[in-house]
């Protein structure tokens, strides 16, 4: 049997749908291959009907754009395809293009960790629109999923309220890649631990793990189960105690504990995986407590979200380390992010840069034209507003967010306001000038931005809304184009 290993550098050129080099080649043809271009990758609504989301899977692109090249094998294999008429589709010379080609575009980013919102571009692309388009649906595929991760364990890590959440997901995680980028995005949304090893090495996020049911199940007796795991393993002894009976093999774990301290070890806690976690958590707290381990944990597992665990902690439940697995390494109630790239403006050589704008019967997928920055203001340590401005028209004073989804003032701004612009430079002419930092720094990032949200706006259910809008200017341009090209069909 064969293991399909990851895609190799050398093969990610070809990650991307054929449409994007359907078009590359007819850009090549018609002679606007190098027409400068410039499109935004940004999500149309917060997931999860919350209010916020976490920005990740930026290393990846960097990585990836980084080494992008056609190699020979990848060559070989566009030759191979052929159109409705069985004759290639791609042309040698085109292919020979495509061999030779350096990547030499400008990129922007919002860094990982930072908390964004709806309709605000996280990846901006600026060069030959052959290139931008080249590599939009890798970028989709790096940022879409780990940011959808990242957000559904900063949700998760909100209701756990302090307890820590380990992500157990790699056994239902969609395929390898899926299951690495999951384990990476969860310990960057605020996990403290993977139980998947091979993340812990590629990424270097603590690993932790105990047994399962069937190591309980192994043996003739649950008591002698317990004890020989001790005696493998007495620095990493946490008991699965639902095997049989939950409140007798809490008991059965309590007399093991008895007999590693009495070796100069201690248990580590239990872990429940299933029944009613909240009675069972407290039954066994009393219990561990009264047989002197106050310090041993309750680890919970079985379906877990942040609605589950909010519930839990509402009943009083004596939980303190949860384990969330399919939920969150699945983005279980909300699979897929829904982000896309977008054509925004567009300039013929020599000449000056042309807004464009995409319609639709549906107001919120009309998109934003122009070349776009995120300007975040903030009060001391709160944050208070997201405007996205056009830094072709530039802002208006006195400086005033319009909503876009009813077109009424949000707020004014104070001109004296702290403020940052969110999208840093990441690559110049393909050349990259962005030190991307350690996971553990982007973590902490998320925590710091997370705390200068309103409570409102982090609540999992019903939040308030934080104030995302347009720049006045950029918003007079959007609604004069939008009728100039409904006019003219």
């Amino acid at each position: 049997m064969t293991i399909r290993q990851p895609p190799q550098a050398d093969d990610l050129a070809l990650l991307t749908d054929l449409y994007q080099l359907t078009m590359a080649l007819g850009y090549w043809k018609v002679g606007r291959g190098e027409e400068r271009a410039v499109f935004h990758h940004f999500f149309r609504e917060n997931p999860f009907r919350g209010s916020y989301a976490v920005a990740a899977g930026l290393a990846d692109v960097i990585e990836y754009l980084n080494n992008l090249k056609f190699s020979n094998t990848a060559i070989e294999y566009l030759a191979s395809l052929t159109g409705n008429d069985g004759q290639r589709l791609f042309p040698n010379e085109f292919l020979t293009y495509l061999r030779n080609l350096e990547f030499a575009c400008d990129v922007d980013g919002i860094p990982e960790g930072t908390v964004v919102f709806a309709q605000e571009p996280l990846i901006r692309v600026c060069g030959s629109i052959l290139q931008c388009q080249i590599v939009e649906s890798a970028l989709l595929n790096f940022v879409n999923f780990q940011t959808l991760v990242a957000t559904k364990a900063a949700r998760i890590c909100e209701a756990a309220a302090g307890d820590a959440v380990i992500e157990f997901g790699l056994r239902r995680a969609q395929g390898i890649n899926g299951a690495l980028a999951a384990s990476r995005a969860a310990y960057l949304g605020g996990c403290v631990a993977t139980s998947n090893v091979l993340a812990g090495k590629r990424f270097s996020i603590p690993v932790k793990g105990t047994h399962a049911h069937s190591w309980v199940m192994s043996f003739d007796d649950e008591a002698e189960s317990f004890n020989q795991y001790a005696d493998a393993l007495p620095n990493n002894c946490i008991f699965l105690v639902d095997t049989f009976d939950t409140v007798r093999g809490v008991r059965r774990a309590i007399a093991t504990g008895h007999r590693l301290r009495e070796q100069g070890h201690e248990m580590a806690g239990i872990r429940l995986d299933s029944g009613d976690l909240a009675y069972l958590s407290i039954e066994s707290r009393r219990l561990l407590d009264e047989a002197g381990f106050p310090d041993a944990a309750i680890v919970a597992s079985n379906d877990l979200d942040e609605q589950m665990i909010h519930d839990l902690k509402q009943q009083g439940a004596k939980i303190n380390v949860w384990g969330v697995g399919t939920k969150l390494a699945t983005a279980y109630d909300q699979p897929a992010l829904g982000g896309v790239y977008k054509l925004t403006a567009i300039r013929k050589p020599s000449g000056d840069w042309q807004h464009r704008v995409k319609l639709s019967e549906q107001p919120i997928k009309v998109t934003t034209p122009g070349i776009l920055q995120i300007r975040r203001f903030r009060r001391q340590d709160t944050l208070i507003a997201d405007m996205i401005y056009d830094e072709l028209t530039g802002i208006a004073e006195p400086t005033q967010i319009v909503k876009t989804k009813d077109a009424t003032p949000e707020c004014r701004i104070n001109v004296t306001s702290e403020y940052d612009d969110l999208l840093v430079p990441i690559f110049r002419q393909g050349t990259k000038v962005y030190q991307s930092p350690a996971l553990d720094e982007s973590r902490m990032l998320v925590k710091s931005q997370l705390r200068s949200l309103h409570p409102g706006v982090r609540r999992l259910r019903n939040p308030n809304e934080y104030p995302v809008g347009l720049e006045a200017n950029l918003f007079e341009l959007k609604t004069r184009l939008t009728r100039e090209v409904r006019n003219g069909i």
